[in-house]
């Protein structure tokens, strides 16, 4: 099996958020990465005697998920930042869209803030439903759970302290929420809106 790597992303240096507290939450990235491919080749092995193995292999399968979800929610967070901060466009579909259904943008990015801003880590997501043809706002707790199945995520909001605690501690989270709304390349957020054929 083709073994995952771990993405580079252009990060410029971020307000808020410190270059050792992304180096480190890079690390914990790349380290989701390395657990996926490791499980994945001790699952290849245990299924050969997949009764013997039954226990561990049904926590193993369990646990690839986190690993795997926890690789790909890293990298549709850090590519939010990539190429610095870009203010969401005036008039865009995304724009008009969010206005249509939320009120207004501010509304929309505040219901994500309050949910990033419940108690306990995980992650607070914008998706978007090509059928339905509206947004969900979502919690993921444990970030294999949770989730709008099948939906595009469009923005994700990583909550877990390790996100914030170094530049914040512990009870810095709201001050970190502010931080990652700062530094947002909004271009890139569209663009993922505009991929699920509404944009």
């Amino acid at each position: 099996m083709k073994l995952y790597e771990a993405k580079e992303f252009a990060l410029p240096a971020l307000e808020g958020i410190s270059a050792k507290s992304i180096e480190e939450h890079i690390g914990l990235y790349q380290g989701y990465v390395k657990n996926f491919n490791v499980i994945t080749a001790l699952i290849a092995d245990m299924v050969k005697d997949s009764e013997k193995n039954a226990h561990p292999l049904s926590e193993l399968v369990r646990r690839r998920s986190f690993e795997f979800d926890g690789m790909r929610l890293h990298e549709i967070y850090f590519a939010q930042f990539e190429n610095g901060a870009v203010p969401m466009s005036g008039g865009s579909p995304m724009t008009l869209a969010l206005a249509t259904q939320f009120g207004s943008v501010d509304a929309a990015l505040a219901q994500v803030k309050a949910v990033g801003m419940m108690r306990g880590p995980g992650w607070s997501m914008l998706y978007f439903d090509p059928q339905n043809k509206q947004f969900q706002i979502g919690f993921s707790g444990e970030q294999h759970q949770g989730h709008f199945v099948t939906l595009p995520i469009l923005l994700a909001l990583d909550v877990w302290e390790h996100a914030y605690i170094l530049d914040y501690g512990a009870l810095g989270k709201a001050k970190y929420v502010d931080a990652f709304f700062a530094n947002l390349n909004w271009s890139i957020i569209e663009n993922r809106f505009a991929s699920t054929g509404r944009g």
